[in-house]
């Protein structure tokens, strides 16, 4: 069998030093879609050196090593062909605010094998700390088709209902063609997402965003838009990626801002180029659900039980 679950979760945590400067920074942010327009002072948070923060959910690529879906499939146990493989969700939980520079010591391991019937799914944590402390946590979930059915435990299935009523914003992000090749240089060089040839046999019919690129557009929007641009109030985010989307198109992402601190809603309604008014920076923490979409091929799912943690 491809995956031996018991192998797997019995395997040692691996360690490994990691660093990151500001241009890795700076790079990342150019690859989730910042810098447009490549003047204005919110955008030049993510660009320009002199004001650079960091965007948490750099912490998925931080150090450049191999992304937890590639990570995953290299533990002892596993055996398995990349064309079969998909992100199914990530959650990240940021102890303190992200240098824009720094090293750190990472540990990894496979924490859970669930057999899907159809497929097996296995759950990498990453522990990240340097010599103040813990940095973060982060967890991927990653499906393997056709590599269930051994009979073993099926695992969690329960999904987050819903968000009720009207959204308080809603935002549509262009997706520039090139994405993809931007943003896999901060180390995800996944052939799904530039080889054409590689995900015909995946099974698309071009190749595809990252998940965590849609993921860190998404933490950014609700950041830029929710959080007064603050990207240091975001204590975690968690999403379950419930479709592809492709270069070139464009994602609505529809936000609820959920108590305590729940944000005014927006004052004057989305432009016509599809930037949305801003809304005030809450007061004190909270959380907001999100979902995102495929504008084009009439709102297919991308991103579900999406959730934002703030202070």
């Amino acid at each position: 069998m491809p995956i031996d679950a018991a192998t797997a979760l019995a395997a040692p945590p691996r360690t490994e030093e990691i660093s990151w400067t500001r241009k890795d920074v700076q790079l990342y942010h150019l690859g989730i879609g910042a810098g447009v327009p490549a003047t204005d002072v919110r955008e030049l948070r993510y660009t320009l050196e002199s004001r650079l923060q960091v965007l948490p959910s750099f912490a998925t690529v931080a150090g450049a090593r191999p992304p937890g879906v590639i990570r995953a499939l290299s533990v002892p146990g596993v055996d398995v062909d990349l064309a079969r493989v998909l992100h199914g969700g990530q959650t990240l939980t940021v102890h303190r605010p992200l240098p824009v520079q720094g090293t750190a010591t990472t540990t990894s391991r496979v924490t859970a094998v669930y057999d899907k019937g159809t497929a097996a799914v296995l759950h990498l944590r990453t522990e990240a700390a340097d010599a103040d402390g813990p940095l973060w946590t982060d967890e991927a979930q990653v499906f393997v088709r056709g590599e269930g059915g051994w009979g073993g435990d099926r695992g969690p299935s329960v999904r987050a209902a819903a968000p009720a009523g009207e959204p308080a914003l809603t935002v549509d992000r262009p997706v520039r063609e090139d994405q993809a090749l931007l943003y896999r240089l901060s180390g995800d060089d996944n052939p799904l997402h530039a080889d054409p040839e590689f995900a015909r046999r995946a099974g698309f019919d071009r190749p595809v965003l990252h998940g965590l690129c849609t993921y860190g557009l998404t933490l950014k929007t609700v950041v830029d838009h929710l959080l007064a641009g603050e990207a240091t109030r975001v204590r975690g985010c968690a999403a379950r990626f419930a479709g592809v989307a492709y270069p070139g198109e464009t994602l609505r992402i529809r936000l609820w801002p959920e108590e305590p601190g729940r944000p005014d809603r927006p004052d004057r309604p989305e432009q016509p180029d599809g930037t949305a008014a801003r809304a005030g920076a809450p007061q004190g923490g909270g959380t907001v659900r999100a979902t995102v979409t495929a504008l084009e091929r009439d709102e297919a799912p991308v991103l579900a039980d999406t959730v934002v943690e703030y202070v």
